[in-house]
């Protein structure tokens, strides 16, 4: 059947219309998960407060880590090669409840145990510069594996956006490069905040602040997955 040139034109500039939409959509939502205050946003703060630039971009590097291995995940359960048990997922995020805990409570306690408010936690920059920064991308790593936000959105969001692109290989490829690109300017940004010279004065309260927010997600999250659990 004989198809009019403009009318090929007018349908496949819909199409297009309707990938950029869903592409857009996707962008606007992963700015706004990453860009939420969370345990991620908490522990780059945290970490850039206590060992400055340097630690915070090291955490940064292990959440990004992180993220995709949780895509990777996301993409072979779409492929359906795995199937991931729920029960699995709420121990995991336990877990890092738990981890998170302790991550504040040893922030809390080493900033409480100085008397002054300039500078960075110079034993905790001692210990990290031991471990030539593996310490600090193991620690962004583990708190973003078990990071519930992102663990709801790459199982259960993330495929909803596989249609960008009329190749599901190719859509996800594009999702997980944005992810990744978009993850990783934000929390950089967080972290280039944090050198500026008002925020420096304020350091040691900023890590106090995030210490205890860290501290309360941790609990909150751990009381509602225990509860998952027991049902």
């Amino acid at each position: 059947k004989y198809v009019p040139f403009q009318q090929k034109n007018l349908s496949h500039y819909k199409e297009k219309l309707l990938n950029f939409t869903l592409l857009s959509i996707y962008l606007m939502s992963i700015i706004l998960i990453i860009a939420t205050p969370g345990p991620v946003v908490a522990f780059v703060l945290n970490s850039s407060a206590r060992g400055g630039f340097k630690h915070a971009l090291l955490s940064i590097i292990g959440t990004n880590w992180a993220s995709l291995v949780l895509i990777a995940t996301a993409t072979l359960m779409i492929m359906g090669i795995i199937t991931v048990n729920h029960s699995l997922l709420s121990w995991i995020s336990l877990a890092g409840c738990v981890f998170l805990a302790w991550i504040a409570i040893d922030g809390l306690r080493s900033e409480l145990r100085k008397n002054d408010n300039t500078g960075v936690d110079n034993t905790y920059t001692e210990i990290s510069s031991k471990s030539v920064g593996v310490k600090r991308i193991l620690h962004g790593f583990l708190v973003g594996i078990s990071n519930p936000k992102d663990i709801i959105f790459f199982i259960a969001f993330f495929p909803q956006f596989i249609n960008i692109t009329s190749h599901v290989k190719i859509s996800l490829s594009v999702l997980a490069v944005l992810w990744i690109i978009c993850d990783f300017l934000i929390l950089l940004s967080y972290a280039l905040i944090m050198k500026s010279k008002r925020f420096q004065q304020h350091h040691k309260w900023i890590s106090i602040l995030s210490s205890g927010f860290l501290l309360a997600v941790a609990v909150g999250a751990s009381v509602y997955t225990s509860i998952n659990l027991l049902k």
